[in-house]
């Protein structure tokens, strides 16, 4: 499997991932020093364990523009399916560092309340400090969880939710310090573990997602949706097994989809062109893994279920006709084998023909097989000359005159190793039926072979007069 190039999207994706993440990494590091030093400055616990709730989000923003940068990278020969799960385990790995610092916090917390700790100095420094904070996390969550949406990032959505339960966070303190100004001492500690509950919670949410990921569980409403979009494409009859995963912010798809098994190879591939378009359409970034399985349906005709015996035996087919003479089926067809094959041989093929259609339509069928040589693929040959062409040019329109076929015309002449080959073009009254055109044309074709001995196939092309 060879590593593919990125394309433009690909290449604005990763952009905007890694432009982000690095504007948070600034942001991060200079908001947790300030913060941390105020904190000790004055003596807040509650501050100082915010601080160092920013310190782990600025880790994990490191690790964020590091993972996002490898994650984006394309499926190669060892990783079949991209490098989009880097960023569930980063993430994994940030909400253990989020659930060790409230571990911390708690357990320091605890210890005030039971010490009876200085309460922290107050003066208007930290309430700067916390609002500014505010701002700044709230426009980073807020661009966070924009790039993360639009790039189906994980990492980048554990980015916002740290940012988010910052605000969270400064707003605990902030009511902290003012319970400690209005004579509450327990207010600062309180509100650190208000700060270790918040960092629990956002981080027992982000985890749950994390890990459903990894476990490959199917995103919500992913699997209607592709199923509506494949069930929509012309020619499907059904949606049988469906599976729905994803990768990163790709989705991998495998599905079996029930098509006519009267249908050509060419047109199924058609079929899962058209199904790949839909099923990105519906959900962005999509896999599919279309898998075609061919059924019967109900309006197959008799002629349809023969023609596909044949085609699943490798049997070339013609002139199929059938008849029901009051509830019993007679089947006639042409059967084309090697004109080199000896006729036992020939025969062979045509009773296992005939066995087939009886296995499909009852033992009481009558099925009668006419064998003859199959024409050679491409066999060599050269234009006639112009006074053998004027001939026979002479001999259709005769033959024609009688028939109510008339304006012979691109007549060819090829002579070949097995003989002559003539094509012409003819022309009838437009309301002239089919079956009498035929008619009329196939006994042209007979009397140019009796009076031509050399030639050995006759191609006719009828069309409509002109008006």
């Amino acid at each position: 499997m060879g590593t593919a190039k990125p394309g433009p999207m690909s290449q604005h994706v990763d952009t905007t991932k890694t432009r982000v993440a690095a504007i948070s990494v600034i942001a991060s590091a200079t908001m947790a020093a300030v913060k941390f030093v105020v904190g000790v400055a004055i003596g807040s616990l509650a501050l100082i364990s915010e601080a160092l709730h920013s310190s782990v989000d600025l880790v994990a923003t490191v690790i964020t523009w590091i993972v996002v940068r490898f994650s984006d990278r394309p499926a190669d020969d060892e990783h079949h399916y991209g490098h989009g799960k880097f960023e569930s385990l980063s993430a994994l790995g940030v909400i253990a560092l989020l659930y060790i610092l409230a571990g911390g916090i708690l357990v320091t917390a605890i210890g005030h309340l039971r010490e009876g700790a200085v309460p922290p100095t107050l003066s208007l420094i930290p309430f700067v400090v916390l609002l500014i904070d505010i701002g700044v996390n709230l426009w980073r969550a807020r661009a966070l969880h924009r790039a993360a949406h639009a790039t189906k990032s994980q990492a980048l959505a554990a980015d916002a939710l740290h940012f988010a339960s910052d605000v969270l966070g400064s707003v605990a303190v902030i009511v902290g310090l003012g319970l400690a100004a209005l004579g509450y001492p327990w207010g600062d500690a309180a509100a650190a573990i208000a700060i270790a509950a918040v960092i629990s919670v956002l981080g027992l949410r982000l985890g749950r997602s994390t890990i459903e990921t990894l476990l490959d569980r199917a995103p919500e409403g992913a699997t209607d949706k592709v199923r509506a979009a494949i069930v929509n494409v012309p020619g499907v009859i059904g949606v049988g097994r469906l599976r729905v995963r994803m990768v990163g912010a790709k989705y991998f798809i495998d599905a079996d989809v029930e098509v006519p098994r009267t249908y050509p190879l060419d047109r199924i591939d058609a079929i899962k062109r058209k199904a790949q378009e839909a099923v990105t359409a519906a959900l962005g970034d999509a896999d599919l893994t279309f898998t075609a399985l061919p059924v019967a349906r109900d309006n197959e005709t008799v002629r349809e279920r023969i023609m596909v015996i044949a085609r699943n035996a490798a049997l070339a087919i013609h002139h199929v006709t059938v008849h029901d003479l009051g509830g019993r089926l007679t089947v006639s067809i042409d059967l084309e084998v090697d004109g080199q094959f000896d006729l036992s041989k020939a025969h062979d093929i045509a009773q296992g023909l005939e066995q087939s259609i009886r296995d499909e339509f009852g033992a009481d069928v009558e099925v009668d097989t006419h064998i003859e040589p199959l024409e050679p693929d491409a066999p060599s040959g050269i234009d006639a000359p112009a006074a053998r062409v004027a001939e026979i040019t002479a001999a259709l329109s005769g033959f024609a005159t009688d028939r109510g076929i008339h304006d012979i015309h691109n007549v060819r002449v090829r002579d070949t190793e097995a003989g002559q080959i003539v094509n012409f073009h003819c022309r009838a009254a437009p309301t002239m039926s089919v079956l009498l055109v035929h008619e009329a044309v196939d006994d042209i074709e007979r009397a140019l072979r009796r009076a031509f001995p050399t030639v050995k196939r006759v191609i006719s092309h009828a069309e409509p007069t002109r008006t």
